[in-house]
This record gives structure tokens, C-alpha cells and sequence, in this order.
């Protein structure tokens, strides 16, 4: 049977870097460049871009057909979308799934709303993977993800809230207060699938200890956990430490952020994905 997992971009996974991996990609709009979220552009040119840039900047979702494209010839697909909360992709996802089993009424295509994105989206498509290895059927595999979702949780700390004003998200005047003198925000994913600044704190490393405390406040125990960055690997690696202290065998792993999500958590955002008990 041809099983292919599916993402849009934002969980910072590249096409092939794992068997019958397929992304999915979205796309940021500055000016008149346009930064195609794939293998072919680079995060830093995309960020020079930006920095230089003082107009409006936007981000375009996949639209139906390529969902359709990513589906391939598969007997079933299994994929996530960035949250619907800030995205049009898990809509256009879904009206592709609902087409695609149409045309070819003997398949299955199942898109999740992760109501999230990055390091969460990635343990996603990852647990995808061990249900499907386990054996479970499609039906199985679908309610077994949702429930997986419910556990787990998406958290930042980002420098900077400029580009989400760009677009629109929250006000010029709510940005301005974010990165004078070394403050950072410390927020979540909100059950909504939405921005939900928590704390503004000074500096990296208050900004990274309270990060952990709300981790370990969620119920984190070890299990697997995900960090992601904008060119802030001290960061990440300071967030691991700490982590660490109370769970020295945790599962977890360190990746640079894609373009959707440099764009939004900007030079030094950090992210991080975890499973709860």
C-alpha cells in the first residue's frame, strides 16, 4: 500500500529528508519578491530582504492544487496543516483531501488542523509515521492522532513582533513594545490555534527560564520535545539545558526554523514543541 505523510512548511520539515515525506510549501510576500518556503530559497536572503523592506509584507497558503500534487498516486495520505487560526492552508488542505477521494473513491486523505505550526506540527507528522508503522488502519490512525494532539503543546519566546504587525496580526502599537531594551515576549498557542502572548521578560535568559518553567508547568516529562530557532542556536541550546536539569534523558532534538517561521518568530525566536503527560 502507498502511504505518503503530508505537510504544509511550517513544521520546518524539507520534502525527503524522510521516506514518503512530502511538503507542502507556503510562501512570504515582501514587496515585490516573493520567497517560495522550499529547498531552493534560504532563510537568510529572505531575512536581508525583510530588514531592508518598510512596507507591507503577507504570506500566501498553498492553494487547493498543490495540496492535489502533494497527494501523488497514494492509497492513503496522512497530513497536518498550520493552524487555521492564522492560515488559510488546513481549508485549502482539506477541500483537496475532499476531491481527491472523489476522483479516486477506494483511497483516503485525512489533514489535521494542528492548530499550531513548527516544533508541534514536526512531532505530529512524526507520530504519524509510528501509527502507521505499528500496523494501525486509517480510521485508527485518524483518532489516534487527534488524541495525540490534545496532548501536546506549542510554546515561544520571539524578540520581535514586527512582521506579525506587517501582516496585520496585532497592532503597531503592541509590536513597538517588543525587543527595546532586550525584552522579549513568552507566549503559547492558544487553544483557538492563536497568538496568546503570556509574559514580556528582559533578556535571553529570562526569556528562556521562564520558557522551561511554563514547559514543566504543562506537564512535560521527558517525552519527546522539539526546538526550533531563527538563528538563535544559544538560545535553543540554553532552553535544552534547562530542560535538561530536571530531565536529563529527554527526547530532544534542535532544528532551524524554515522561512514561514523565521518570518513570524523573526532573528532570535524560539520555538518549542512538547508531548504532555
Amino acid at each position: 500500500m502507498n502511504i505518503r505523510f503530508v505537510s504544509d512548511s511550517s513544521a520546518n520539515l524539507l520534502q525527503g529528508e524522510q521516506e514518503d515525506l512530502y511538503c507542502v510549501p507556503l510562501q512570504i510576500v515582501v514587496g515585490q519578491n516573493t520567497f517560495v518556503d522550499g529547498p531552493g530559497e534560504t532563510v537568510e536572503r529572505m531575512l536581508s530582504t525583510l530588514r531592508v523592506h518598510k512596507g507591507k509584507t503577507s504570506t500566501a497558503c498553498p492553494g487547493v492544487g498543490d495540496w492535489l500534487e502533494s497527494f501523488g498516486d497514494a492509497d492513503i495520505v496522512y497530513g497536518a496543516a498550520i493552524t487555521s487560526g492564522l492560515s488559510g492552508c488546513w481549508q485549502a488542505g482539506n477541500i483537496a483531501a475532499q476531491e481527491y477521494m472523489q476522483l479516486h473513491p477506494e483511497r483516503k486523505v485525512y489533514i489535521l488542523d494542528t492548530l499550531s505550526t513548527g516544533p508541534e506540527q514536526e512531532l505530529i507528522m512524526e507520530k504519524y509515521r509510528e501509527l502507521a508503522k505499528a500496523g494501525m488502519d486509517f480510521n485508527q490512525v485518524c483518532a489516534e492522532i487527534r488524541r495525540y494532539s490534545a496532548g501536546t503543546r506549542l510554546r515561544f519566546s520571539l524578540a520581535s513582533l514586527e512582521n506579525f504587525a506587517r501582516n496585520g496580526r496585532i497592532s503597531k502599537a503592541v509590536a513597538t513594545a517588543v525587543g527595546i531594551l532586550g525584552i522579549r515576549v513568552v507566549g503559547r498557542a492558544s487553544a483557538e490555534g492563536t497568538l496568546e502572548p503570556q509574559h514580556k521578560v528582559r533578556g535571553e535568559k529570562k526569556a528562556m527560564e521562564k520558557l522551561a518553567q511554563s514547559v514543566l508547568a504543562d506537564g512535560y516529562r521527558g517525552g519527546k520535545l522539539r526546538i526550533s530557532h531563527t538563528q538563535n542556536p544559544e538560545g535553543a541550546k540554553m532552553l535544552e539545558t534547562l530542560i535538561r536539569r530536571e530531565y536529563p534523558e529527554a527526547d530532544i532534538r534542535i532544528r532551524d526554523n524554515r522561512l514561514l517561521c523565521a518570518y513570524y518568530a523573526e532573528t532570535g525566536g524560539v520555538l518549542v514543541g512538547y508531548e504532555c503527560s
